[in-house]
C-alpha cells in the first residue's frame, strides 16, 4: 500500500505541473485577447523587479546582462513548477488541499497585476482564467490517479470454498446439539479433521491488482491538457504579435532635421582592432530597463502630456511631434548600473525635438526643479530641469542612427538628456512629463534608495588587450574609450604595474557629449602585467581611484586589466 501511495503522489505531482501549464497557456491566451500587459508570470516578474534591492539588481545585470529578465522569468517558472507539483501531490490526499494551493496562486497573481501602475480590470482577467483552468485540470486528473488511501488495506471478500459433490453416504455436518449421538460418517475423529474452507483466514487481494491507477485515462487526459496549454500559449503569442508595432515602425517616414549635424570629423575611429567603434549600432546598443514585455505603443495612439507646475498644459500627438523643428546630435548614454570596465554604455546619433522648447511653451513656474517623466508601463524618472534648460541638446527623440527608434529603445518616443545617467534622464516610451519638485515627488529608483540627481561621472575603459589570451612581446596598442558627457574628455593616462603614468593619444570628437577613443603604444615585456588607465575631463577633474559600487549614483575606480605577455 505504501508503494501505491507514493506512486499516486507522483502522478499527482505530474497533474499539478500539467495544471500549471494549462494555467500559463490560458493566461497567455486571455492576455492576448484582452490586451493585458502580459500573463500572470509577467505580472509576478514585474512585481519582483519592483522589489529587487539595488545590490541584487546589479548582480543580475552584471551576471546576465540583457538576459537578466529571461533568467528572472525562467526562475519564476521553475518555482511555479515546484509549487504546482507540491499542490498536485497534496491533492491526491484531499482535493481541497490542491484547491487551496491554487487560491494562493490566484492571490499572488491578482496582487501582482492589480498593483501595476497601469492596472485596469482587464489586467486581472489572465490570472482569473488561468486559475480556473488549473482547477478544472486538477478536478479531472486527480481522480484518475487512483483512490485515496487513508488507512490500512481495503476490505476484501474471502474466497468461496470449492463445491464438492456428495455421494449417498455423505451426511452434511450438523450442529452440535446437547445429547445428540454421533452418527456414523457424520464427523471425523476429533483432532484429525481438516479445517473447513469457510473458517480459513481471508487473504486480501494485492492492492496493485484491485486499486491500480487508471493509467490509460490519465495519459489521455494529460495529453489533452498539454495540447490545450500549447494551443492557448501559441494563440496568445500570435494575438500579441498582431498588436505589435513593427509594421507601423517600418512604415514610418522620418522627417529631416531643421539643421543637419555636420559630418563626423576625420579620426573619430582609431585604427585599433577590438576598440569600441565611435557609433554603437542599434543591435549592439545596451538595454537596461524594468520591462519584461516590451510595450507596443502605436504612433497613432501615442500622446505626451506636459503638466504640473506650468502656466499652460500641453498635450502633444505623434503627428504634431513630427511637425515640430527637429534637431540631431551624437550623444553617449550610460546606465548607472554600469560597473567599472562595464558594457552598459553606447554612443548613437539621435533625432528629436528640443525638450527645452516644449517646456518654454508650457511655461515653467517658479520653484519647479524636476521633470517627473513617466513611461507607458508606469516607470518614472526624475530629471533636473536646470540640466534640460542649460543649452545642451536634451530632446524628445524619435530616431536612432538614422532609423525610427527600435521598440526596445523606446519607440515611438523617448527622452535623451546628455550628461545624466539613464535612470534620471532616458525614459523610454515616455507619455507623461510632470513639472514638479524633487522634494515632492520621488521617481522609481529614487524610491529604492538611488540618488535623485545623478550626473555621469568621468570614467574610462580598456578595450584592448582584453586579457583573454596571451599577447606577444614588443610594440602593443593599449586602447579604449573615455567619457565625461557634457564636459568632454581632455586626457587619458595609462600605467603598467603601478609605474609612471603615460599620456595616451586621443581620437577626435564632434562635441563634448560623446565618448572618446584613446590609444597608447606599449613596449610589452614578457611576464604578467597589470594595466590601468584614468581619464581627465575638460573641467580639470581626474577620474578617482577610489572604488565604489554603482549604487547610489554610479561606480568609480580605475579600470584595470591583467595581461600575459609571451
Amino acid at each position: 500500500m505504501e508503494g501505491s501511495s507514493r506512486r499516486r503522489a507522483g502522478l499527482g505531482a505530474i497533474a499539478g505541473v500539467l495544471a500549471a501549464g494549462a494555467a500559463l497557456g490560458v493566461g497567455q491566451l486571455v492576455a492576448g485577447l484582452t490586451g493585458a500587459n502580459g500573463s500572470p508570470v509577467v505580472a509576478v516578474g514585474q512585481l519582483q523587479i519592483d522589489f529587487t534591492p539595488p545590490w541584487l539588481k546589479n548582480f543580475a545585470i552584471n551576471e546576465f546582462g540583457s538576459d537578466d529578465k529571461l533568467v528572472l522569468v525562467c526562475g519564476i517558472l521553475a518555482v511555479l513548477a515546484i509549487f504546482a507539483a507540491v499542490i498536485g501531490a497534496a491533492a491526491t490526499r484531499r482535493l481541497a488541499y490542491g484547491m487551496a494551493g491554487l487560491a494562493v496562486f490566484a492571490i499572488v497573481g491578482l496582487a501582482a497585476a492589480a498593483t501595476r501602475p497601469t492596472a485596469t480590470f482587464p489586467s486581472l482577467l489572465p490570472t482569473l482564467f488561468a486559475t480556473a483552468a488549473a482547477a478544472v485540470v486538477l478536478r479531472i486528473l486527480i481522480p484518475l490517479t487512483g483512490p485515496a488511501v487513508t488507512g490500512g488495506a481495503p476490505p476484501v471478500r474471502a474466497a468461496r470454498p470449492p463445491r464438492r459433490e456428495l455421494d449417498v453416504f455423505d451426511v452434511p455436518d450438523a450442529p452440535d446439539l446437547p445429547g445428540a449421538p454421533d452418527l456414523p460418517g457424520s464427523r471425523e475423529p476429533s483432532g484429525s479433521r481438516e479445517p473447513s474452507p469457510r473458517s480459513s483466514a481471508a487473504k486480501p487481494v494485492p492492492a496493485d491488482g484491485q486499486w491500480a491507477p487508471q493509467r490509460r485515462s490519465f495519459i489521455g487526459a494529460s495529453t489533452a491538457t498539454v495540447a490545450v496549454a500549447a494551443a492557448g500559449g501559441l494563440a496568445g503569442r500570435l494575438l500579441a504579435e498582431r498588436s505589435s508595432v513593427t509594421q507601423a515602425r517600418n512604415s514610418l517616414h522620418i522627417p529631416k532635421p531643421k539643421e543637419t549635424v555636420p559630418a563626423l570629423p576625420a579620426g573619430v575611429n582609431l585604427d585599433v582592432p577590438g576598440i569600441s567603434p565611435f557609433i554603437t549600432s542599434n543591435n549592439n546598443f545596451y538595454r537596461v530597463d524594468t520591462a519584461i514585455v516590451l510595450p507596443q505603443v502605436a504612433p497613432s495612439s501615442w500622446q505626451l502630456r506636459i503638466h504640473g507646475m506650468v502656466s499652460r498644459e500641453i498635450t502633444l500627438s505623434f503627428d504634431e511631434l513630427l511637425k515640430r523643428p527637429l534637431l540631431e546630435d551624437y550623444v553617449t548614454l550610460c546606465c548607472v548600473s554600469n560597473p567599472v570596465e562595464g558594457p552598459y554604455i553606447g554612443n548613437a546619433l539621435w533625432l528629436g525635438t528640443s525638450l527645452a522648447s516644449l517646456l518654454r511653451e508650457a511655461g515653467i513656474q517658479a520653484g519647479a526643479d524636476q521633470l517627473l517623466c513617466t513611461s507607458v508601463d508606469g516607470f518614472t524618472s526624475g530629471t533636473p530641469i536646470q540640466t534640460v534648460m542649460d543649452g545642451r541638446d536634451a530632446m524628445l527623440a524619435i530616431a536612432m542612427n538614422g532609423q525610427p527608434l527600435p521598440v526596445a529603445h523606446g519607440f515611438p518616443a523617448r527622452m535623451v538628456v546628455p550628461g545624466l545617467y539613464g535612470y534620471v534622464s532616458a525614459t523610454k516610451w515616455v507619455t507623461d512629463i510632470q513639472v514638479t519638485k524633487f522634494s515632492e515627488a520621488y521617481a522609481y529608483w529614487a524610491q529604492r534608495g538611488w540618488s535623485q540627481q545623478a550626473p555621469i561621472k568621468t570614467e574610462s575603459r580598456i578595450d584592448v588587450p582584453n586579457g583573454s589570451s596571451q599577447i606577444n612581446a614588443g610594440r602593443t596598442a593599449v586602447a579604449g574609450v573615455a567619457w565625461a558627457q557634457h564636459k568632454g574628455i581632455d586626457a587619458v593616462h595609462v600605467r603598467v604595474d603601478s609605474g609612471p603614468w603615460n599620456e595616451a593619444t586621443l581620437a577626435t570628437v564632434p562635441g563634448i557629449d560623446t565618448w572618446r577613443q584613446w590609444v597608447w603604444e606599449w613596449d610589452a615585456t614578457s611576464g604578467s602585467h597589470l594595466i590601468e588607465c584614468r581619464a581627465t575631463d575638460k573641467t580639470g577633474y581626474t577620474q578617482t581611484a577610489a572604488e565604489a559600487p554603482p549604487e547610489p549614483n554610479g561606480a568609480t575606480g580605475y579600470p584595470m586589466i591583467q595581461v600575459s605577455v609571451g
